[in-house]
């Protein structure tokens, strides 16, 4: 899989080329927000900690 990361300065042209990529999902386009991947790396990295049972938290 490759990944592309496009930064774009302009909303009104961000809605545009996200919606270009919302019409490629059929062909197996996955669209992930950087910054929801930054938060899966951060979770997946606690899950190598050792972890408390909710109630004790």
């Amino acid at each position: 899989m490759k990944s592309i990361t496009i930064n774009i300065d302009n909303d009104r042209l961000a809605d545009k080329v996200i919606g270009l990529l919302e019409s490629l999902k059929n062909e197996k386009l996955e669209i992930v927000s950087k910054d929801d991947l930054e938060d899966l790396k951060l979770l997946k990295a606690t899950r190598e900690k050792e972890s408390i049972t909710f109630e004790d938290y």
